[in-house]
């Protein structure tokens, strides 16, 4: 190998991989790690400066001095008005009244997806010139938080076809003969689709790919070998992306599967207790063919890139759903609390039960405020990496806590009677916190991602003198350590000094609530602290940092956190307006998070907030859930037949 090699593969080379290489790590870990940190290069290739990771709202709030508030301000948005969305809400409640929203297997049922294809409702983010809707992220995101508190199976569908199925990958990547060939189809329903990545031994890690793809002898098809695993919307029929290498590189090819199994496709079937009205299936690929204009050939990057791509709209689809289930499970607690009664009292007197409401109300404002948020940013163009991350994490975490510590213990025993709600779903509202990455690998690509520019502009460059010097373990106070890397250390010095002498930010937003003015003006405080803690723990770990999991996670999380009060509060604010409930909401969740990231108790009048909302609630004030379907109580008892019983006891 020449010197210009050595010097072509060091300019490969990703921050990550060279920093796993500088810390000892094997050939095979830091080269596996640094594919993936290149795919997350490569995606940021495809979007201008300003909206790349390094100018987003999280990353400029962290590093830079003075937080952008107008970027965390979500717009009030407008009611949804659209046809199509209209009348597929139509379909949709229709089949449910009827009860034939699932077929005999129990899956959403053919009817109802052949209904739906007549709505509009497949094609609602293709663009109109394609046969499609063209909606906003924002209004489709809204629309499937309604769409899940009717039928959240049809609401993970539609995010699916749109987002992580084929949809988006040929709007972003096809050329303009595969847009004209697949998008009208896709826009009907004709197309359904799914995204064949995860292998049985591919899944956090994408460097495992063993399906493989290569020409045919006359080069007119790909010849695919290999099997997919946890595929949704995946039966014969149906049109998939497939990730498989070409020539050792990850590609993405459009397929469309036949209709009925054969020697060179089967469906690799097994019983999943999640998402069990939909279809979840293994493929099993044998020589299958795939016309060779189907390749998807991206500007930058390869099949990854494409698959990267659509994960941040379905991480938003994920917690737009999830907030449309919580109100689905909140419309649920109502009618019970009334009825069940303790000690001659209903439970919604109870201040535990006032509670557990709030809470609901708080989980699902915070949920809305991360979705508005993050689609109207993509909706502008932005990456939205590290805004959807956040939104993914809190919805699917607060949907399990809405299922488990809210819904199942305020309805007891009856829970786990088969037709109650919660058993007979329990496993569709856990699956979220699993999907879309789960919760806490996911929170460490969001550390990775946040302090990657400050890695590579400060630490890099001294690991890598510390390599040339063949210093092994770096002591500051060693005068010899310090004169050899004094260009590298005075770069963080200065760094370091400009936050040491930066003010602290806060603001008095004019016609806010007192109370989230109060929430904004702490999460500034804390944002204002976090690059000292995320740097300094740099410092302290050096390379060993990848090492130190659980301190990343929790540095990540925290982040996560204080970003979340700061978009729920403002959020509520500009919809004070048309939904005045959600600043109590907002409220409460911003108050829990206070006391989470400062360690405090709650206090008496935090109590006394909760039980207020609660009231409001119990008195109907929250419109959203008026339409929304009660199931019947199981187990009624006759409350003037046991009283009669007391008083003849007596």
């Amino acid at each position: 190998m020449t010197n210009n090699d050595n010097q072509n593969n060091k300019e490969q080379m990703t921050f990550a991989e060279t920093a796993l290489r500088l810390s000892g790590k094997s050939e095979d870990e830091a080269k596996r790690t640094g594919a993936v940190d290149r795919i997350d290069d490569e995606v940021e290739a495809l979007f201008e400066q300003k909206y790349k990771t390094t100018s987003s709202p999280v990353h400029q709030a962290v590093w830079h001095n003075k937080v952008p508030i107008e970027l965390f301000s979500t717009p009030a948005q407008k009611p949804l008005n659209n046809e199509a969305m209209a009348k597929s809400i139509e379909v949709i409640k229709g089949f449910r009244a009827k009860g034939k929203q699932y077929d005999e297997k129990g899956k959403i049922s053919n009817e109802l997806i052949d209904e739906l294809k007549k709505t509009g409702f497949w094609g609602l983010l293709i663009d109109k010139e394609f046969g499609g809707q063209g909606v906003t992220t924002r209004e489709f995101m809204s629309f499937l938080t309604k769409v899940a508190t009717i039928e959240p199976t049809v609401s993970g569908l539609a995010s699916v076809h749109g987002c992580i199925g084929a949809v988006d990958p040929v709007r972003a990547f096809g050329s303009e003969e595969q847009k004209k060939k697949f998008l009208p189809r896709l826009a009907t329903g004709e197309c359904l689709s799914g995204f064949a990545l995860t292998e049985p031994n591919a899944g956090s890690d994408l460097t495992n790919l063993k399906t493989e793809a290569k020409l045919d002898a006359d080069g007119k098809n790909y010849v695919i070998n290999g099997e997919k695993l946890f595929i949704t919307n995946a039966i014969p029929g149906r049109t998939v992306g497939i990730v498989c290498l070409v020539n050792d590189v990850p590609s993405a090819i459009i397929a469309e599967l036949p209709k009925e199994e054969n020697e060179n496709f089967q469906i690799v079937p097994y019983k999943l207790h999640a998402l069990s009205h939909a279809f979840n299936n293994g493929l099993k690929f044998k020589n299958f063919k795939v016309p060779k204009e189907n390749l998807l050939i991206p500007a930058a990057g390869n099949g990854l890139t494409i698959a990267y791509h659509g994960l941040n709209m379905g991480r938003l689809a994920l917690c737009a759903t999830a907030s449309g289930v919580m109100r689905l499970m909140l419309a649920n607690i109502l009618p019970w609390a009334h009825f069940r009664e303790t000690y001659g009292k209903a439970i919604e007197t109870r201040e535990l039960v006032k509670r557990r409401i709030a809470r609901a109300m708080a989980l699902i404002a915070g949920s809305d405020a991360l979705v508005a948020w993050g689609s109207w940013l993509l909706d502008q163009g932005y990456r939205g990496e590290l805004e959807c991350i956040i939104a993914k994490i809190f919805g699917s975490e607060a949907e399990k806590e809405c299922a488990i510590e809210l819904f199942m213990k305020t309805h007891g025993g009856r829970s786990f009677v088969q037709g109650h709600i919660f058993g007979d779903n329990v496993h569709d509202f856990l699956a979220p916190s699993i999907y879309e990455g789960e919760g806490e690998m996911l929170g460490m690509a969001f550390f990775k991602s946040l302090a990657k520019h400050h890695g590579q502009r400060y630490f890099e460059p001294i690991g890598l003198a510390l390599q040339k010097h063949k210093i092994k373990s770096f002591h500051p106070e060693n005068p010899a350590h310090a004169f050899a890397l004094r260009s590298e250390l005075m770069n963080y010095s200065m760094w370091y000094l400009g936050q040491l002498c930066s003010g602290k930010d806060s603001r008095n937003i004019e016609g806010m609530d007192p109370r989230l003015n109060e929430h904004v003006n702490f999460a500034l405080a804390e944002l204002h602290q976090s690059p000292m803690e995320l740097s300094g723990n740099m410092v302290t770990h050096q390379l060993k940092l990848p090492d130190r999991q659980c301190r990343i996670a929790d540095m990540s999380q925290r982040v996560q956190d204080i970003i979340t009060m700061l978009v729920t509060a403002l959020w509520a604010h500009e919809g004070r307006a048309t939904n005045p409930i959600m600043v109590d909401a907002a409220d409460i969740l911003c108050q829990d998070m206070t006391r989470k990231l400062s360690g405090t108790r709650p206090s008496d009048a935090y109590f006394k907030a909760c039980s207020k909302l609660a009231d409001k609630v119990l008195e109907g004030q929250f419109k959203d859930l008026e339409e929304i379907e009660r199931a019947d109580i199981i187990f009624p008892y006759n409350k003037n037949a046991e009283k009669e019983l007391a008083k003849s006891v007596v």
